[in-house]
């Protein structure tokens, strides 16, 4: 059985509901993991805030126009009288739940409630949608197996030992469909795995299930080997290996999920990338094979801040390094790169949430600097640390480039250079033309 996932886009109007089902329709039996509409989650993420706010009755304006939204879809999608009905009641229920929480206090837990129904939504729709054009098709609520820990990671093996029975209880089918970013949390409340979570969910079910392939929908035909939103002639990599394609998507390749393939990596499941606007294309191919040893492309993480602490007490002593990663640990901020010298260490952080906080306690330790607005730009592919050669390529090609930090042989698989932002796409263009194109 393989897994596929649809992100919102594809099941973003009943013109593309429709042409996931004709995709899909093939007599193979699989499990389909859709996102929400395209545009609900931000809307729904909108009226949460509104109503942590108090703001209860714009929020209420907001529900309406969703509400409305939906109402017309329906109209649109279904043929039968008996099933617009059916869609009216499924959206009447959620919208309920939703209105449920303009009265009373709102909390986290409301939030993550009010965010699930887009992906409940939709997936009725596509399921009721299915089999009135006559496909044996079955709702798997993702609520019932979907599960992470008190650390908020997922919980693989309650979703292994919960997802067959959950198979069994909804009966034989030839199509399975179920929601992607939500569960429930260690408390049994409903949340999330945050944004772009479908990935993940599609690669957590395929590791549960032990799927022959998963999927992965999109409308872009698979990784590129640069950004095509910041550069020209770039092209589709055919194959890459689990850890090249981890570090493409941690730093920064929109296309996939950054957590999307550890558990398909563990099972030893290929993933493939697709686009729905062109399926009869391969796709991108990602295997514990890479295709080949060099460098195979570059990506770019946004929204990045470099911190150095500078101290006098780094030269000779031991257990600084340690004191200083506990205070990020403290506060719950990962850290990207890091680089050392014999009196400093520099970091980098994407969640600056305590930034503020951090800072006042590593100010004990020396002097503090923090650069916002820098970007991480990842150069991805095979790059065995025994040749020779990779290193001069890349800061050759970045000759001209203000680089604030570099990481070269914490991983075989990539070389990452800290720039400003605004020299994201100058970077991006001169890796292109020196190492991908040349």
């Amino acid at each position: 059985m393989k897994v596929l996932k649809f992100g919102g886009t594809s099941v973003g109007s009943p013109e593309n509901m429709r042409a996931v089902m004709d995709l899909v329709t093939d007599g193979e039996q699989k499990i389909i993991v859709l996102s929400a509409m395209s545009g609900t989650t931000n809307s729904l993420v909108e009226i949460a805030n509104y109503l942590y706010k108090k703001n209860k009755d714009t929020a209420s304006i907001f529900i309406g126009k969703l509400e409305d939204k939906y109402n017309e879809v329906v109209a649109e999608l279904f043929e039968s009288e008996e099933n617009k009905k059916k869609a009216l009641k499924i959206i009447e229920d959620c919208f309920t739940t939703i209105k449920s929480f303009t009265s009373g206090t709102f909390t986290e837990v409301g939030e993550n409630t009010i965010l699930a129904q887009g992906e409940i939504i939709s997936t009725n729709l596509v399921t009721l949608l299915m089999n009135e054009n006559g496909y044996n098709t079955k709702l798997l609520p993702a609520l019932d197996f979907m599960k992470i820990d008190e650390d908020k990671a997922a919980d693989l093996p309650f979703i292994r030992e919960n997802i067959k029975p959950v198979l069994e209880k909804v009966g034989d089918a030839d199509y399975y469909i179920t929601q992607g970013f939500i569960c429930k949390d260690s408390n049994g409340d409903v949340n999330n795995l945050q944004r772009g979570g479908s990935d993940y969910t599609a690669s957590l079910i395929g590791a549960a299930i032990d799927a022959d392939e998963i999927q992965i929908w999109t409308d872009i035909d698979g990784f590129h080997n640069n950004d095509p939103r910041f550069v020209e002639n770039t092209r589709k990599i055919e194959q890459l290996s689990f850890n090249e394609a981890a570090e493409l998507a941690y730093f920064g390749a929109k296309i996939l999920h950054p957590q999307a393939v550890l558990p398909a990596r563990v099972a030893n499941i290929p993933v493939r990338l697709k686009n729905t606007m062109n399926p009869s294309d391969g796709g991108t191919l990602i295997t514990a094979e890479s295709d080949g040893k060099g460098i195979k492309a570059v990506a770019a993480k946004d929204g990045i801040t470099a911190v150095k602490i500078r101290s006098g007490r780094m030269l000779m002593a031991y257990g600084f390094l340690k004191s200083i990663f506990e205070i990020f640990e403290k506060y719950k901020t990962p850290i990207d790169m890091i680089s050392t010298s014999e009196v400093a260490v520099s970091i980098t952080i994407d969640n600056t949430q305590n930034i503020d906080k951090i800072k006042a306690e590593l100010d004990t330790f020396g002097t503090v600097e923090i650069d916002e607005n820098m970007s991480i730009v990842c150069i991805v592919g095979d790059i065995i640390e025994e040749e020779k050669g990779f290193a001069p390529k890349v800061f050759k090609a970045l000759d001209g480039i203000p680089i604030r930090m570099i990481s070269y042989g914490g991983s075989k698989y990539n070389i990452s250079v800290l720039v400003p932002t605004v020299h994201k796409k100058e970077t991006l263009q001169s890796l292109s033309d020196n190492l991908l194109n040349n």
